[in-house]
């Protein structure tokens, strides 16, 4: 299966899921492109934006194996180091954002609210700041909080398709 096919497979996968209560997994994917591509990331970040949630994917959920480990481990060997490890690192940028900035958890849903807790709650963990890539993480944290709304836009699956077969042809995955 090529790289497209797989792209649109794994986001095809997330209609229907829900972790949150105003959107599905699909169009929250859809709508953190769209932030993604509207504030200029480039292939990668966008790419990332896009997948960072898989693991809810039935394709993929690992049962104890947390969400972002599970799409982290799915997008590196497909797309390269960087689009697997932000996707992977975005839990750790709401940690981080809601340890260092007060006012950033009173914008989080409810249901992120909640995952935050179970996730550890608010704290830096210097492994990740020590990262080169830490500050896209948290723009693509951002990208993920505004993606709650039933009524936002969000880019098209071809699009995104279209962005993994150039980071993947950019030689950071297989073809």
């Amino acid at each position: 299966m090529s790289i497209r096919e797989q792209t649109i497979t794994m986001l095809e996968s997330l209609r229907g899921v829900w972790d949150e209560l105003a959107v599905d997994e699909l169009d929250h994917a859809l709508q953190s492109a769209a932030r993604a591509l509207d504030d200029g990331a480039d292939d990668e970040l966008v790419l990332a934006s896009a997948l960072h949630d898989i693991g809810h994917s039935s394709l993929l959920a690992c049962g104890s194996v947390p969400h972002d480990r599970v799409a982290r481990d799915w997008l590196t060997p497909r797309f390269g180091a960087r689009v697997g490890w932000l996707a992977g690192a975005h839990v750790a940028a709401k940690r981080y954002l809601a340890a260092t900035e007060p006012a950033y958890a009173r914008t989080l849903s409810d249901v992120s609210v909640a995952s935050l807790h179970a996730q550890g709650g608010a704290a830096v963990d210097p492994a990740f700041v020590a990262h080169p890539w830490w500050p896209d993480a948290l723009r693509l944290r951002r990208f993920d909080d505004a993606a709650k709304n039933p009524t936002a836009r969000g880019t098209d699956i071809d699009t995104v398709a279209g962005l993994a077969e150039r980071v993947a042809a950019a030689g950071a995955g297989p073809a």
